[in-house]
């Protein structure tokens, strides 16, 4: 394209791009909400084709506020309701197409804070074996697989934990770099380890007379869990002299 004398054909290309965001800027507009987010996550949700940033002739990524705002959206629902990428890439599909659909909700509410309108669906605390399998999207012999190393257990009546589902994706997720599910063996016992310290910290609390020390006991387990959670991963990244976003 041509340009006139004053430089218009170039402040109009300008104009066009001023609303789109480079990835360090849209990581840092979704921090606030998302604190565990990072690059390498934005980048594995594109490959999954969950967003399409623009690219510029040089190969940067430009994301434009719909871009951002779609981001959003399929990492609240991997949040609070535990669904994997095929699931939510169908329910954005259909929702472009202008279809009202329902998404199969089978995580936890988080404490203290509604589900959003577009989840009308109860939350399950609890989930059976075939609806583990579709919402993880993982087949029956994954599934076998997984539980003979232990990283997935079904309580007594045979139903899932609804956090079972986030297990199975991550699992999913790092067999994606080759790790396979022999090699977390170390990790479960790492964290059985971690829940039996947590869980002999509070046991006299859960024992006492008092009902409202019994109460305090689920608030004191979580507050815990977190802190080891925290530690196990700074000593992660102390080990491989790495610092996570």
């Amino acid at each position: 394209m041509l340009q006139t004398p004053s430089g218009g054909a170039r402040d109009g290309a300008a104009a066009a791009d001023s609303g789109l965001m480079s990835i360090g800027t849209v990581l840092n507009a979704l921090r606030d909400e998302f604190p565990e987010v990072t690059i390498s996550k934005i980048r594995f949700l594109e490959s999954e084709g969950l967003i399409e940033p623009r690219r510029t002739p040089s190969g940067y990524r430009k994301f434009s506020p719909e871009d951002v705002e779609r981001l959003a959206h399929v990492l609240r629902m991997q949040r609070d309701h535990y669904l994997p990428l095929k699931v939510i890439r169908e329910h954005l599909d259909a929702m472009e197409r202008g279809e009202a659909v329902a998404l199969p909700v089978v995580g936890r509410q988080r404490d203290g804070e509604a589900l959003p309108d577009t989840f009308e669906a109860p939350t399950a605390v609890r989930i059976g074996r075939a609806e583990l399998l579709v919402a993880a999207d993982i087949g029956e012999r994954e599934l076998e697989e997984w539980e003979s190393y232990g990283l997935i257990a079904a309580l007594p009546d045979g139903a899932y934990d609804a956090e079972t589902v986030t297990v199975a994706a991550l699992v999913v997720e790092l067999g994606r770099f080759g790790i396979e599910p022999r090699h977390l063996r170390a990790m479960k016992a790492a964290a059985d380890r971690e829940a039996g310290l947590v869980d002999q910290v509070v046991a006299p609390l859960r024992r006492h007379r008092n009902p409202q020390t019994r109460a305090h006991a689920e608030a004191r387990t979580k507050e815990l869990a977190g802190l080891t959670v925290k530690l196990h991963a700074a000593l992660v990244q102390t080990a491989l002299g790495v610092r996570l976003p």
